[in-house]
């Protein structure tokens, strides 16, 4: 399993859009890989959330992490991190 290291593009827009290091990890590992622009993938994963967002105060039951990354040949590296949340349970 190669190791994830993130771009500082990534970790700044984790901190920015609330999503942790595992939840990242947890969106590539098991999500589905998906071709993105410029030879990138992008994976997404939904977790339950059952709390009030940082971003807009509004209650979403869940949220939904979307990491966009390159494969390289010894190493997987984020390029950014997007987040959603609803209130609908997105399906696989």
């Amino acid at each position: 399993m190669k190791p994830i290291r993130y771009s500082d593009h990534a970790r700044l827009q984790m901190v920015l859009r609330d999503a942790t290091d595992e939840e990242v990890v947890m969106s590539i590992r098991t999500g589905k890989w998906r071709a993105a622009k410029m030879g990138k993938f992008q994976s997404r994963h939904q977790f339950d959330f059952n709390r009030v967002s940082l971003s807009n105060q509004k209650y979403y039951k869940y949220k939904t992490v979307e990491s966009v990354f390159a494969d390289e040949l010894n190493e997987i590296v984020v390029i950014t991190v997007k987040v959603y949340y609803s209130n609908e349970e997105v399906k696989p």
